[in-house]
């Protein structure tokens, strides 16, 4: 495969994974990061409070992109990887103290 077909399906992850945030979350402010950026200055898809790396490949090392997404994260954003396989069904990864904090903060907004 190309690095140019590579760019454009993962482009295309990007913009569909916009799309399913934006579904998600109305009324946030939901975009694909910068085009042309080292991978530190933004993620890949910007939303409150995550920090979302993002990708599609024939086979996605998950703890590969997590790491990534971990090591740039800003203070206070949750980091976050959507991977997706080839032919697979989208995942989602993050840290298990992470996504118990998020459950917290959810279970607090249910209980109110």
């Amino acid at each position: 495969m190309s690095g140019a077909h590579s760019r454009r399906k993962g482009q295309q992850f990007e913009r569909e994974l916009v799309h399913r945030f934006r579904q998600a979350m109305p009324e946030a402010v939901i975009k694909r990061g910068l085009q042309y950026r080292s991978g530190k200055e933004v993620p890949d898809v910007e939303l409150p409070c995550f920090w979302l790396e993002a990708k599609h490949h024939h086979r996605v090392s998950v703890r590969a992109a997590l790491e990534q997404a971990r090591k740039t994260a800003p203070q206070g954003r949750w980091p976050l990887a959507v991977c997706k396989d080839d032919h697979k069904p989208a995942l989602v990864a993050m840290e298990l103290e992470d996504f118990l904090k998020l459950v917290a903060e959810w279970w607090r907004g249910v209980q109110s």
